[in-house]
């Protein structure tokens, strides 16, 4: 997310003296990645961010593998995971490699008791249901219906909900999360061909600091393990910061789709990458507008990665009997292409209202435990009807 921003109040020149009113030190924070060379910000604190009270234990949250290798194209049942009251007991990982966990995710309940970092990965949040505030230590934004909430790894954040009924499609990465590159000048600006730009891309705006001392929990997760820590002060107690290391929240209604005359291939839709795996938007829009064009897509090989559709919304143009909150996962090395009629039914059709994610992995993904409880059985017969 290369932009710069800044919210609160921030001294002159970084690294210098900066005064509370009563004379005592603000506290600053260098909140970056890579070493020193990524992106990071700088924040300041009423208090140093670095006084544990306690630490109360841990609890292992890697997933349960059921599958380590598999050569099958699946489809799985993705809102029949069942609603959790709490956040993170909420979260259910399905698809999982070295790179990335794709989970799935029902909360009903705010985050009000805790607070939460993740210190394993960069985390992408598809709100599929639901509204809501991000809450995080370097200021909110609201959320709704098809917004990715883009989540540096490190970031203390806590989600509200305005109800119970949520639905959440969650990716997390072990590297950091970019908008495509060939999408973006030597400056880092978005250029004008990126189907979408800056203005589309909201920032924290509003920066909530309390000034309290006492007992706050912050659940943290380091190598698939949930630590319970006690701080002294509240971590959102930041008065101003500065830099490009931030969380931003992106609509998938705000994606605008890129056609040509024939089927453009899936990179055009591409909204988010990483070096192991790129997440693309498929959002209404019109049709190839060639004579004699196929608009549905050619049968293809994913010889070098596995692909992964979580549809949202709408009549999905190259699968059958598709449901909301279903997940389908063709696997690299197996070519997989449009179901039985939808090719030659999508010939002289004008749009399509289809929305989904797509997750493209370069390594394979292991299936989970949990992916098997809603697995739709069947799905690598559904091209013989």
């Amino acid at each position: 997310m290369p932009r710069y921003h800044k919210l609160g109040n921030i001294p002159h020149k970084r690294h210098t003296v900066f005064k509370k009113e009563d004379g005592s030190l603000y506290h600053e924070q260098l909140f970056g990645t890579i070493g020193f060379d990524g992106m990071s910000s700088l924040l300041y604190h009423n208090y140093p961010p670095t006084q544990v009270v306690a630490v109360n234990g841990s609890k292992d949250v890697a997933p349960k593998i059921a599958h380590e290798k598999s050569l099958q194209s699946r489809s799985f049942s993705g809102f029949a995971v069942k609603p959790a009251d709490d956040f993170l007991e909420s979260r259910v990982p399905v698809l999982v490699n070295s790179d990335c966990k794709i989970v799935l995710s029902a909360p009903k309940k705010s985050m009000t008791d805790y607070f939460y970092k993740n210190t394993d990965a960069d985390e992408v949040i598809f709100i599929h249901k639901g509204n809501g505030t991000l809450k995080t230590q370097l200021g909110n934004i609201p959320f709704s219906y098809g917004d990715y909430l883009v989540i540096p790894r490190g970031m203390i954040y806590q989600l509200h909900f305005d109800d119970e009924d949520n639905k959440l499609f969650i990716v997390e990465s072990t590297h950091p999360i970019y908008t495509p590159k060939r999408y973006r000048n030597w400056f880092g600006q978005l250029l004008e061909h990126s189907p979408f730009c800056e203005r589309d891309l909201r920032v924290p705006e509003q920066l909530e600091c309390f000034d309290e001392k006492g007992e706050f929990k912050i659940m943290i997760k380091k190598e698939d393990v949930l630590y319970d820590y006690t701080y002294a002060s509240h971590p959102f107690d930041v008065v101003g910061w500065d830099g490009f290391n931030y969380p931003y929240a992106f609509s998938i209604h705000d994606f605008e789709p890129i056609t040509g005359r024939v089927h453009q291939p899936p990179p055009v839709h591409q909204t988010f990458e990483t070096p192991a795996f790129v997440i693309c938007s498929f959002v209404p829009r019109l049709y190839d507008y060639h004579p004699e064009a196929i608009p549905a897509p050619y049968n293809h090989s994913n010889i070098d990665s596995d692909e992964v559709l979580y549809y949202v919304d709408g009549d999905f143009m190259s699968r059958n009997n598709v449901e909301k909150g279903q997940i389908t996962l063709h696997p690299g090395g197996i070519p997989h292409g449009p179901h039985p009629g939808t090719y030659e039914g999508s010939i002289g059709k004008k749009e399509t209202l289809e929305l989904a994610v797509m997750v493209d992995t370069f390594k394979p993904l292991q299936l989970t435990e949990a992916a098997m409880n809603i697995e739709q059985e069947g799905y690598y017969k559904s091209w013989n009807h």
